[in-house]
């Protein structure tokens, strides 16, 4: 035999050498939940995860930089919801509070971001406000989010995350931004977003209310094609950047995505993922710091320039301590 492809899997060093993908600490963004309060409380679901409060996540932020992480995204949890959200654009807010907060502590290390959807503000939950028949309306909920983009950016926000799946909501907030000064603020547009199950502990992380579900305006998870539909919508509108949420369950979609997009393309390891990787590990079935490397990885190898993963300090804190 001529071919012998085990020769380059014979040692670490080897393998080390030939690798196709890389985890570096700068392609991962830490997302992050801030309540109201004085005191940060852990998520039952989501094991080592806290909700902030405005001075516990200076720390967290801080860390952060030090890590040499690409950014964070900041969720707000606020104390009180209503139909439209009123919070969300309060400039006394959690979220924009928070981002005041973060821009001044490591704002010239990191990329701030900062979720744009109105869920966390709702009472009903929904990503959108409500229209007389209690669905959501759409072109409503667009004046709703360019509001929000002018509060975010005015908070310092360099990156807003556009997670609601409104159509046109890029167009409109790029509309938002640029009449109002804030042409450099970019955006992130979660375009192939999926009404996923694998969301469950994020309910809990933002407190969520929801009534009913999302599937009339998150996408159908039979669906590949779509994915790029919404991505090269997006495109058009002037997103930045693109992003595939959930990532494990949609690799394909991911890849079709990455093979098409002229802007970098980010993946989200969602809250589902990372419970699942911790309750296995807990109960002996796999061995936790491989799994989470390998599913970072195949996110990475499937075409994500950028990965959002609560993983993100501990990847980085382990890869500092490797030779």
């Amino acid at each position: 035999m001529n071919v012998r492809p085990r020769r380059l899997r014979a040692t670490p060093a080897m393998r080390r050498l030939v690798a196709e993908t890389r985890l570096n600490p700068a392609d991962l963004v830490l997302p992050l939940f801030v309540r109201e309060g004085s005191e940060p409380r852990p998520l039952n679901s989501m094991p080592g995860i806290l909700q902030h409060t405005t001075e516990s996540v200076r720390a967290a932020v801080n860390e952060a930089a030090d890590l040499g992480l690409g950014g964070v995204m900041l969720f707000g949890v606020p104390d009180a919801k209503d139909a439209v959200g009123s919070g969300a654009t309060d400039y006394d807010g959690i979220l924009n509070q928070a981002t005041r907060v973060v821009v001044a502590e490591v704002g010239d290390a990191l990329v701030v971001q900062t979720d744009l959807c109105l869920d966390e503000f709702t009472d009903h939950g929904h990503c959108g406000v409500l229209d007389a028949d209690g669905r959501v309306d759409n072109d409503a909920t667009l004046l709703r989010y360019r509001d929000m983009a002018i509060a975010q950016a005015e908070s310092g926000s360099e990156l807003l995350g556009l997670s609601g799946m409104m159509d046109g909501q890029v167009a409109a907030v790029r509309d938002a931004l640029d009449s109002q000064g804030f042409e450099n603020t970019a955006i992130l547009a979660y375009s192939a977003k999926y009404a996923s199950a694998f969301y469950g502990p994020f309910r809990e992380a933002v407190g969520s209310t929801l009534r009913g579900d999302r599937k009339t305006y998150q996408q159908d998870p039979a669906n590949r094609r779509e994915g790029l539909h919404e991505t090269m919508l997006d495109l058009e509108q002037g997103a930045d950047i693109v992003m595939v949420k959930p990532a494990m369950s949609y690799l394909d979609v991911l890849a079709d995505v990455a093979a098409m997009s002229p802007v970098p393309v980010w993946a989200y390891q969602v809250s589902g993922e990372y419970a699942m990787i911790e309750a296995a590990a807990a109960n002996g079935w796999i061995d936790r710091e491989r799994a989470i490397f390998e599913s970072v990885t195949s996110i990475r190898r499937a075409g994500a320039d950028v990965v959002l993963t609560y993983y993100a300090p501990e990847i980085a804190r382990t890869l500092r301590e490797q030779p």
